[in-house]
């Protein structure tokens, strides 16, 4: 065993996969133990081949907002309870930061809750000022009721914010912050109050915005430098005049600006350009380097500036990928590549990477911790693991930055450390999503047949700072046996054995080791749209539910109802993320990237990243480690946004030629010129399994035609090992009223499940339902817990199961049963949903219930085959149009009111080919859907009167915080 000297002390070097283990012998102490330390020209491997075991760490029967013992449990598959002093903040999630130049202050740039700008005060630690787009009044109101008396507040017209934080004037009278068109200067007051604002423009380049990243000033203050990050591009600024007086051209995605004299140092995250020969991928118009099979891009890199010299080439250093945060130490610059789980060491002496940290803490998995930010205490190398919730802290040699740095241990924090900074002799951490969404409760509604809902919602995220001394080294490796328990990592969770072995292990529906056998041979993967638990299953008694929220309960979704009592109810199970461009992220990679995370602030760039290539992370998709593992797949529509639609086709005409098809009609009247799917993805490994018949989201088509055209590929050419369908109709928003739009969904779910069940393929199947994000709807316990099934001859049949599961936990059982090695360590540490399973098959096939609320309920326009009637006939009939009609009808005073608010409809993207999941707000999406189902003469709860998209107070009519999804 190797060591060497620091001063009096004697270092041991351990290899990374003893370290943890040692850590409990830390007394006497061992010493500093360096991290794995990799070459910079070597790429990392990712989980190596083998056999793993499941984890063996649970997490019981908590519930996600709940204290225990270890902390509160989190919907992410982990407990927080940090280190320090924490003061939250109820205003959303903190996205990027900065510390005044005299340390007094910290600034925030925000997201989700319309607060764009918090100011806190470091010395009396309480939140002192803030900006938004919110209103004056609801500023106000929502500052009391969180206890923070008398906050400055300035109301702004600009809600987007950049992928990072503000920046100061040299002297700190004047702080500058991104936004998607420029840059925004407000006077900064001494009491930490915020000057009447004004806006630098950074003019829009082929239709690109400059999406504005990091600033820095240059060494003499005179000019501002800003991280053009949608141009590819750094501007100078005269900060005083607010004119670009230089461009500079730089690799992709320029996030992160550090000086060293008059160098100025880039971090790229979309790395290098691409060059002749390189397969690429595309993001915000822009072709990046790119693996199509993992579908993540391949390179970052750093680019180096003279800004002495306009003329001088600009280079470029190789780096690993995603390049993000960066920290100057005289001249050391550490660069977090947060993509690839490291840090480079630069020597800008001769601009060479000298070294390579990994920060990779667990041995069983090398994906996915996100290195966010990165600070210096003293030789202490501190750097945030937003995916762990934890810092890393590393001895280095200041001096002699090719000495390898020594892993200390770990720190934890709050949810997801974003950035970390060394103030007074203290440590501040902004944590983006602090305590997750324990915020205000807010409320639902979800027009006729439902009632106003009011509970916990994923928009109530509650950030965090948290502040500590830096604990000794003995105490630092103390608290890193803490982030290991609260992250559920174990030694044991990643156990390899031998093909010999597992040979010997007769087949189990879930295997206890990834690539022993299973029963299970073919898994359905349904993937559906922001309902919560108790918006669905809050009336079932069997489990734990709130039937005061259950807005569409048993009327709305019979066979959901059914599908549960059958085959077992979930009250314990939680999706993660806020919104749909964050849960089908959950869904398809385990995570959901820090690419995206950071996005949230304006999603300009991108959205949904199914489109960006910088949205994905390294080990890449589900579906690419299950054929990985020597398996087959098939996409119907999931993570998909080439739609290929026929120009002018309706609603109507697909609801016809669906209940047509399912009455034993020409199955070929699907795939009419008129209406027959051309759709695609630009991630050529998915686009290589999908059916192009197959619809990805659109509200304009209904979920029983998608249900229709899966049957038809089903029957034809069977299933693979594993398949994937995005069933969308429960999003709501679309041609049918809310109620109408999840009865349709609801009905193709049962239908599936009754054409599988009925098939020779049910023996060996499993089917698993989830929501891609629970936004959309109260509930009691969290608004992350979300209704979920598991369908299977080997499903425990009849029970409610109430332990604690994710979407990640999910994710892992279809891996562990498909023998695919888990994506990430989120995934490698989360343990099987075993008590969904038990080996004794009941081979019962499910029978599809018809549906109880008219599909055509709301429709302003009948199709030409008619009005759902469900089924009956003469003055029956009649009575259910009757009140179709009377849903669907505006009152003549009120249709100005309805024409504008289908001219604000048209714009939010819910049908036809681009659509996109939850872009509207959802303040307005709301209201429009409150006035659609109560006629447009009844006021939205709180509300004076019902408004116009214009006029709703504090809401600009084309926001798009909060929902953004």
């Amino acid at each position: 065993m190797a060591g060497r000297s620091t001063g009096n002390r004697r270092t041991l070097i351990l290899p990374p996969s003893l370290s943890h283990g040692l850590r409990r012998l830390s007394a006497p102490r061992l010493g500093r133990r360096p991290f794995a330390i990799v070459a910079a020209s070597c790429s990392l491997a990712l989980l190596g081949g083998g056999i793993a075991a499941a984890s063996t760490i649970q997490f019981g029967q908590n519930q996600v907002g709940s204290q225990y013992e270890n902390g509160e449990q989190i919907s992410s598959n982990q407990v927080i309870k940090p280190i320090g002093d924490r003061l939250m903040t109820p205003f959303g999630k903190i996205m990027g930061s900065v510390v005044s130049p005299d340390g007094r202050y910290l600034v925030g740039t925000s997201a989700d809750r319309s607060v764009d700008l918090q100011v806190f005060d470091l010395k009396t630690y309480k939140p002192v000022a803030a900006a938004g787009t919110l209103s004056a009044t609801s500023f106000t109101a929502a500052s009391t009721n969180a206890g923070y008396l008398g906050m400055a507040y300035q109301h702004i017209s600009d809600g987007s914010v950049g992928q990072e934080g503000p920046v100061f004037s040299p002297d700190g009278k004047f702080l500058y912050a991104p936004v998607a068109s420029g840059i925004v200067r407000y006077p900064f007051n001494p009491d930490g109050s915020l000057g009447a604002s004004t806006t630098i423009s950074i003019p829009a380049v082929g239709g690109k915005q400059a999406l504005t990243a990091g600033m820095a000033f240059s060494p003499d203050g005179s000019t501002l430098y800003a991280a053009v990050n949608g141009q590819n591009t750094v501007v100078g600024i005269d900060p005083v005049a607010g004119t670009v007086t230089q461009t500079f051209s730089t690799g992709i995605a320029p996030r992160q600006l550090k000086f060293v004299g008059t160098k100025l140092y880039v971090s790229n995250e979309g790395g290098h350009r691409a060059a002749a020969g390189d397969t690429t991928m595309g993001s915000y118009g822009t072709q990046v380097p790119a693996d199509t099979y993992l579908g993540t891009s391949t390179s970052g890199t750093v680019s180096v500036i003279d800004t002495a010299s306009a003329a001088a080439p600009v280079s470029s250093i190789d780096v690993q990928l995603h390049p993000t945060a960066m920290h100057l130490d005289g001249s050391t610059l550490y660069v977090a590549n947060t993509n690839s789980d490291t840090v480079s060491v630069i020597d800008t002496a001769t601009n060479k990477v000298v070294q390579t940290i990994a920060t990779q803490p667990w041995a069983s998995s090398q994906v996915g911790y996100a290195p966010t930010a990165i600070t210096m205490q003293g030789d202490h190398l501190l750097v945030s693991l937003g995916r762990a919730n934890a810092i890393a802290v590393y001895e280095v040699n200041q001096q002699n930055p090719k000495d390898p740095a020594s892993y200390i241990g770990l720190l934890p924090t709050d949810y997801y450390p974003e950035n970390v900074a060394a103030v007074n002799g203290q440590i501040v951490v902004t944590n983006t999503r602090g305590i997750d969404a324990r915020g205000p409760v807010l409320s639902f509604n979800k027009g006729p047949g439902t009632t106003v809902a009011t509970g916990h919602g994923t928009h109530s995220t509650t950030a965090s700072l948290t502040r500590f001394t830096l604990p000794s080294d003995e105490q630092i490796q103390q608290y890193t046996e803490t982030v290991f328990e609260q992250n559920g990592w174990d030694g044991s969770s990643v156990k390899e054995a031998t093909a010999a072995e597992a040979a010997k292990i007769p087949a189990v529906a879930v295997p206890k080791r990834i690539g022993d056998p299973s029963t299970i041979k073919h898994v359905f993967l349904i993937v559906k749209e922001n309902r919560t638990y108790d918006q669905v299953y809050g009336d079932m008694k069997q489990g734990n539910g709130d039937a005061s929220l259950a807005q569409f309960g048993a009327k709305a979704t019979p066979n959901q109802h059914a599908l549960a009592t059958q085959f077992g109810l979930y009250d314990n199970t939680y999706d993660i993320g806020t919104n749909s461009a964050e849960g089908h992220n959950w869904m398809m990679q385990g995570d959901n990237p820090a690419y995206t995370e950071t996005s949230a602030g304006e999603y300009k760039r991108s959205y949904d990243t199914e489109e960006d290539v910088l949205g994905h992370q390294r080990s890449g998709f589900l579906w690419t480690s299950i054929q990985s593992a020597g398996n087959t797949a098939r996409n119907y529509g999931e993570f998909e946004y080439g739609e290929g639609k026929p120009a002018g086709a309706t609603w109507q005409q697909y609801y016809c030629a669906a209940t047509s098809t399912m009455a034993g009609g020409d199955p070929s009247q699907l795939f009419t010129p008129a209406l027959q799917m051309h759709s695609s993805s630009v991630i050529p490994s998915l686009n290589a399994i999908g059916d192009t018949n197959a619809a990805p989201f659109d509200t304009s088509v209904p979920d029983i035609y998608r249900y229709e055209t899966w049957k038809q590929d089903f029957e034809k050419n069977g299933p693979k090992n594993f398949q994937m369908t995005w069933l969308s109709s429960d999003h709501t928003g679309g041609t049918a009223d809310p109620e109408a739009q999840v009865a349709d969904n609801d009905l193709a779910v049962g239908k599936i499940v009754d054409e599988i069940s009925h098939s020779q393929y049910w023996k060996d199947s499993a089917i698993f339902i989830a929501e891609d994000d629970s936004q959309d709807g109260a509930d009691h316990v969290d608004g992350h817990r979300a209704p979920v099934q598991v369908i299977s001859p080997y499903a425990v049949h009849g029970q409610t199961v109430s332990t604690f599961y994710s979407q990640i936990s999910m994710v892992r059982t279809i891996q562990q049963i498909l023998g695919a090695q888990p994506l990430n360590q989120k995934v490698a540490a989360a343990t099987p949903m075993f008590d969904a399973f038990t080996n004794k098959p009941d081979m019962t096939p499910y029978a599809a219930v018809p549906n109880q609320v008219p599909l055509t309920e709301g429709v302003k326009t009948a199709p030409a085959c008619g009005l759902d009637t469900l089924g009956q006939t003469g003055a029956a009939a009649a009575a259910v149009n009757t009140a179709a009609a009377q849903a669907a009808a505006v009152p003549a005073s009120m249709q100005d009111i309805a024409e504008e608010w289908d001219t604000w409809s048209e714009q939010q993207h819910l049908t036809g080919n681009g659509a996109k999941e939850d872009f509207a707000n959802p303040y307005l999406f709301n209201r429009w859907t409150w006035y659609q189902t109560h006629g447009w003469q009844t006021p939205y709860p709180g509300d004076a009167k019902v408004y116009g998209p214009n006029d709703v107070p504090g809401i600009a009519a084309d926001s798009t915080d909060h929902a953004d999804g």
